[in-house]
């Protein structure tokens, strides 16, 4: 496995004062595009993980303590510009500071509670903890429609309640994104709850496994662990990942699909680290190792989508090679699926 300090290298290359920039051309930001809540709030996780893993010696340091305290604060500010008054989130910020859409309640709402509730409990800063508390707070007062929003949002609550069990208002929330999963039944043909596959799947498994842990509920954990299951076993083929595409899938479409996408991995990488967390069956461990190796080529074409030369991850698995763009939400998922096999591995040493 790659040295772990190098993780958050292009990190740093795509981030500013401000935050990180969404899209790269090449390993370069392409700053006219901006900024969203969706990948700061991935950011925001990833430092936190990191803090917290070097602050209980599980990990080699990846950055001085002070640069990891400056991108959490920077992404933290960035959180607490977008969140509206009423909870809500305006997603996208030009390079000049000015907000741009409607605030809403979608993903990007949920991502910020993820990235809210994982400082709370993972920051190393205490200021930083209190004034995410405080955000989080806010923002879990509302419902999202969509599952997905709701279940980025409950992994935000399930940090919290990891700092505080007694937090009524994440556990209302983390109750509710569990009951917007909807119900898979193993029994019926198509067991999923939706029609189709579509993007970051696994987080809805991960959600039932976080509240079933965080709200003392095994019925939940074995729902969780059973979705999970059926769902890896899917995305796998001939011991390798095999992706979900962008544009989703349903029974009797081809496979392989493409593209293929490393928020798919990444997502599949956290929801298999908890169950590992959880059960301590070696199946979980190797599924994260299975994660970390399709980006290094352990995929449908043995292409790697790690970019040694700045530590990037290429946006996309395609039919032939692959998107040498390195844009946040990609190499994000990098970081977050290495950090995943890192601790996983250094547990079962």
């Amino acid at each position: 496995m790659r040295r772990t300090e190098a993780l958050f290298g292009h990190v740093l290359a795509l981030t500013d004062a401000v935050g990180i920039f969404e899209h790269a051309r090449l390993s370069l930001p392409r700053i006219e595009e901006g900024y969203c809540v969706d990948d700061v709030a991935r950011a925001l996780v990833a430092v936190c993980r990191a803090d917290s893993s070097t602050a209980t010696g599980r990990h080699e340091r990846v950055l001085a303590p002070e640069v990891m305290d400056d991108l959490a604060a920077t992404y933290l500010r960035f959180l607490e510009d977008a969140q509206r008054e009423d909870g809500s989130v305006v997603n996208r910020r030009d390079a000049d500071g000015t907000h741009r859409g409607a605030a809403e309640l979608g993903d990007c709402w949920g991502r910020s509670l993820w990235g809210l509730g994982t400082a709370v409990s993972r920051a190393r800063d205490p200021e930083i903890s209190r004034r995410a508390a405080g955000r989080f707070t806010r923002g879990a007062l509302r419902r999202s429609p969509w599952p997905r929003a709701m279940a980025f949002a409950g992994l935000g609550a399930a940090e919290v309640l990891r700092a505080d069990s007694g937090d009524v208002d994440a556990a209302a929330l983390l109750w509710d994104a569990a009951e917007a999963v909807g119900v898979f039944r193993i029994d019926r043909p198509w067991p999923w709850p939706e029609p189709r596959l579509s993007y970051a799947n696994a987080v809805l498994p991960d959600v039932l496994l976080a509240a079933g842990d965080s709200l003392h509920d095994d019925g939940l954990v074995r729902n969780g662990l059973e979705m999970l299951r059926w769902l890896l076993e899917l995305q796998s083929s001939d011991h390798h990942l095999s992706l979900t595409p962008a544009t989703g899938w349903a029974p009797g479409e081809p496979r392989p699909g493409f593209d293929q996408q490393p928020i798919e991995a990444a997502s599949l990488a956290d929801a298999c680290a908890r169950a590992y967390d959880l059960t301590g069956d070696d199946h979980w461990a190797a599924a994260v190792g299975s994660a970390a190796g399709w980006f290094f080529g352990r995929n449908d074409i043995g292409v790697p989508l790690y970019a040694a030369a700045t530590g990037g991850c290429c946006d996309g698995l395609e039919p032939f090679g692959r998107n040498e763009n390195q844009g946040a939400e990609s190499t994000l998922a990098l970081v977050t699926t290495l950090q995943h096999a890192a601790r996983i591995a250094a547990d079962r040493r």
